[in-house]
């Protein structure tokens, strides 16, 4: 039994082992190309591209063990099934629950050791990409523009919303920020085009405007000026810029500031900020609570206390001639307009008030649901791990099919599956429609009956499908159709 159960470990691990190099090479390639714009015309070497890689390839594991799993467990017991070795351990006695006895306490400690690497190696490696990449982003200042967003260039930001022509040199619909030396946002420039060219000067970058605005608000620190000179704005049809790039390019690429994502930070890191987090979140909106209700009740009494004698005249008046417009030509009333207007206007204040509050708050509520399913996530691999080797085995003693033919396309398609339900699970918690304990865990909630189903079919040496319950009622009633013709 010993030998047996340890040949069953060596045929599985070697397969574990080859599957995983090859599937992790796959999704690196792939994750080549999905950067390869960042990349190009930099100047990177190859060992700068190849760090980019090595700290991307911990964010590939929660993706590619799963699947490695799957699959090795399902190509193993699928050939143990096909070459028939499977039979011959039935009737030696050796079920299926046995032969898996050995690699269920493998598993058990690939599980914990998942456990670690999700909490200690992949927070490194997000933290070493992560910086990474934002200070290859300030290599080229022109491959930094992303089109749609505001790009920080030197003392500028910039936006644009399209790139085109030779090197995405022309820009259209910019918009600059440009910081004064007081260091605020006073200068804004607006153009319908614009051309990136290079300087004379290699540490700057001539940015060519066409067809815009220049608006700028003058800075004086005398009251009286202030009040003659708000702003200055400029039209031009040809305004060009020199930006600065002299601290620009001068990167050191082994920066590390940013430490504060929440895909860097460990389970005990992760609690702590769940914690004053939602402190944070529940006083907020006491804050805001208490605010509401001092507006309500701050009203100034002189908009509701109306004149009782003229209200009593104004009462009898629509008691005589009950007509609508009464209450508009009638002097007596504009107090209680401009009160009601007032009322109204201070309603659709609050109203807008709350919709503001209410898009704030649903940030906020986002932030805290992140930190929970990224905590949540550390736990669900090794269990998704555990689960899908118990499926693949059971999956592979059914079909009987080793190889990579049919074992690959099941493989592929229960990950899948298991993969979107867990992304579909994530997307609802992080937009607060479930709770983040249920998003997180509903894929491996699903697995878990899946996979005593298989083991049951399996053990019994039942097929994949029973379809019995379907041909056999057919079957009868063919039969008594064919009886009543003869």
């Amino acid at each position: 039994m010993k030998i047996l159960n340890l040949y069953i470990l060596k045929a599985y691990t070697g397969r574990l082992i080859s599957v995983f190099i090859v599937l992790m090479l796959i999704f690196i390639i792939q994750t080549f190309w999905l950067f390869i714009d960042e990349f190009a015309g930099k100047g990177l070497d190859s060992e700068t591209i190849l760090k980019f890689l090595i700290y991307y390839t911990p964010k590939l594991f929660p993706l590619v063990f799963p699947l490695s799993v799957l699959l090795s467990s399902i190509m193993t017991y699928g050939s143990l099934a096909e070459n028939n070795e499977f039979t011959a351990m039935k009737s030696s006695g050796i079920s299926l629950q046995k032969s898996l006895k050995l690699l269920i306490i493998f598993h058990l400690f690939l599980g914990l050791g998942s456990y670690y690497f999700s909490n200690y190696i992949i927070p490194l490696g997000e933290f070493k990409y992560y910086n990474l990449r934002r200070n290859l982003a300030k290599l080229k200042p022109a491959l930094a523009i992303t089109e749609g967003v505001f790009n920080e260039i030197g003392q500028i930001n910039i936006k644009v919303s399209r790139k085109y022509g030779e090197d995405n040199r022309f820009l259209e619909d910019v918009i600059i920020h440009e910081k004064s030396p007081d260091n605020k946002n006073r200068i804004v420039i607006k153009a319908k085009n614009g051309e990136l060219v290079s300087a004379s000067i290699e540490e700057e970058l001539k940015l060519i405007l066409f067809n815009g605005n220049r608006y700028e608000e003058i800075y004086t620190t005398k009251p009286d000026e202030k009040l003659r000179y708000q702003h200055a704005k400029v039209s031009f049809e040809k305004y060009i810029m020199n930006v600065d790039l002299s601290n620009f390019n001068n990167v050191d690429l082994a920066e590390e500031k940013y430490t504060s994502t929440y895909k860097m930070q460990k389970v005990d890191d992760l609690y702590i900020s769940i914690d004053s987090l939602e402190k944070k979140f529940s006083d907020s909106k006491n804050t805001y609570a208490e605010n509401l209700i001092k507006t309500r009740i701050n009203i100034n009494p002189k908009l509701v206390d109306i004149d009782q004698k003229k209200s009593a005249k104004v009462s009898s008046i629509y008691c005589e001639n009950p007509n609508p417009l009464t209450f508009i030509v009638d002097s007596l009333l504009n107090q209680q307009i401009l009160t009601l207007n007032r009322a109204s206007n201070n309603v659709k204040t609050i109203i807008r008030n709350l919709e503001s509050k209410k898009r704030v708050f649903f940030s906020n509520q986002k932030v805290i649901n992140l930190h929970k399913t990224t905590l949540n996530e550390r736990y669900t691999l090794g269990f998704s791990v555990f689960f899908l080797f118990v499926i693949g085995a059971s999956l592979g003693a059914i079909i009987r099919k080793g190889g990579l033919g049919l074992p690959m396309v099941l493989a592929i398609l229960i990950f899948l599956t298991y993969h979107y339900i867990g992304l579909f699970g994530k997307n609802a918690a992080e937009d607060n429609t479930v709770s983040p304990l249920l998003g997180s865990w509903i894929a491996v909630i699903i697995v878990i009956p899946f996979a005593i189903f298989l083991v049951s079919r399996a053990t019994n040496d039942r097929g994949l499908i029973n379809y019995n319950f379907i041909f056999n009622p057919l079957s009868d009633i063919i039969e008594k159709i064919r009886k009543k013709i003869r």
